[in-house]
C-alpha cells in the first residue's frame, strides 16, 4: 500500500471520485419567430382562404365559359365548360350592335355618373376629412356623430324618400337624380378623416404657414400628396359603388336612354323572360361579362395604393 492511500485511510476523508465526461448536449433552438413575411401556418385559415377563393372565381369563370357559347349551346351544355362553337367575339359583336347599339349607351351613361357622382363624392369627401381632421370648429363632435350615423343607414332606406324629394324638384327621370345622391359618401368622408390625421402631421402644416403659405397653398402643395393613397382608396369605394349602383337609378329613371348597365342588362332579362320576348341570354351573359372588366382592370391598376390606403394609421410606432 502507498503511503497516500494509507495516509487517507487513516484521516478517515473519503477517496475523491472522478466524474466520467457527460456527452456534448446540443444546443437548444431559439423559438422561430413569426413575423409578416414568415406568418404562422394554419391549416384552418388556409381553408377558410380556399373556400373564400373558389366562391369568387367559381361565378367569374362560369361568366367567361358561357360567354362564348351561342343561345342554342347555352342551353344544351354543361355550365362549367366549353361547348364544341367558340363564339365569344360574335357574342361580343352582337352585344354591342343589339338594338341599335343601346349597350353603348348605357356604357357611356355608367360612366357618366362614374366620372360626375364617384368623383365628386371622392373631391367631397377629402376636402371634408382633411378639414374635419386639422381644424377645429363648433359642432365638431355634432358632425362626428352625423358622419357615423350616415355609415350605419343602408342606402335602399334613403332611396324613397329620396325619389320623393327629386320628384317635387321635377328632376325624375333625368341623370341629375342618379349623380346628385352619389355625392354623398358617409364612408368615404370617415374614411379620409381618419386617414388625414394621421398621414398628415400637424408640424409640417405649421411649417408651411410659417414659410407663408396660405391654406389653400398648404393643401395643395403639402397635403394632397399625402393623402393620396387615401383618395385612391376612397375613390376605388365609390367608383364600384356608382358602377354597381342599381336601385337608385331603378326608381329614378324610366327613360331607358338614360339606364346605367345594372338597369340596361335587367330589362334585357325582363325581355327574355316575356311571352314572346326574344332570348338573348347569350347578350346578357356577354354584357355581364363586359361589365365587369373596368373595374377588374381599376383593382389591379390601382391594388398597391389600395392597399397602402387600408393599412394607414393601423399601426403606430
Amino acid at each position: 500500500m502507498s503511503t497516500s492511500t494509507a495516509a487517507s485511510s487513516r484521516s478517515g476523508s473519503p477517496r475523491p471520485r472522478h466524474r466520467p465526461a457527460s456527452p456534448l448536449r446540443t444546443p437548444r433552438r431559439a423559438p422561430r419567430l413569426h413575423t409578416v413575411s414568415r406568418p404562422r401556418r394554419s391549416i384552418t385559415l388556409t381553408l377558410l382562404t380556399g373556400l373564400v377563393l373558389v366562391y369568387t372565381v367559381v361565378p367569374l369563370l362560369w361568366l367567361f365559359i358561357n360567354s362564348t357559347k351561342t343561345q342554342a349551346s347555352l342551353m344544351d351544355s354543361f355550365g362549367l365548360w366549353f361547348s364544341g362553337d367558340f363564339a365569344f367575339f360574335t357574342n361580343i359583336g352582337d352585344t354591342l350592335t343589339y338594338d341599335d347599339g343601346v349597350f353603348v349607351r348605357w356604357l357611356l351613361n355608367t360612366l357618366l355618373y362614374v366620372i360626375l357622382g364617384a368623383g365628386g363624392a371622392t373631391m367631397l369627401a377629402v376636402l371634408g376629412g382633411y378639414a374635419l381632421a386639422k381644424f377645429d370648429f363648433p359642432g365638431k363632435r355634432a358632425v362626428f356623430a352625423i358622419v357615423v350615423g350616415g355609415v350605419a343607414v343602408p342606402g335602399t332606406a334613403l332611396a324613397v324618400p329620396t325619389f320623393l324629394m327629386f320628384s317635387e324638384m321635377g328632376l325624375t327621370n333625368t341623370p341629375w337624380a342618379v349623380i346628385i345622391p352619389s355625392l354623398i359618401s358617409c364612408f368615404g368622408l370617415y374614411l379620409m378623416w381618419a386617414f388625414a390625421a394621421e398621414a398628415i402631421p400637424t408640424e409640417l402644416m405649421e411649417a408651411a404657414r410659417i414659410d407663408g403659405a396660405g391654406e389653400l397653398r398648404t393643401f395643395v402643395s403639402v397635403s394632397l400628396p399625402l393623402l393620396a393613397p387615401g383618395m385612391v382608396t376612397v375613390l376605388l369605394f365609390n367608383v364600384v359603388h356608382t358602377w354597381n349602383n342599381y336601385f337608385l337609378p331603378l326608381i329614378m329613371i324610366k327613360d331607358p336612354n338614360w339606364y346605367p348597365l345594372t338597369v340596361g342588362l335587367n330589362s334585357w332579362k325582363d325581355q327574355a323572360f316575356t311571352a314572346g320576348g326574344e332570348a338573348v341570354f347569350n347578350l346578357i351573359i356577354t354584357g355581364s361579362l363586359l361589365t365587369i372588366i373596368p373595374l377588374i382592370v381599376a383593382f389591379l391598376l390601382l391594388q398597391r395604393y389600395w392597399q397602402s390606403g387600408l393599412s394607414a394609421g393601423s399601426v403606430k410606432e
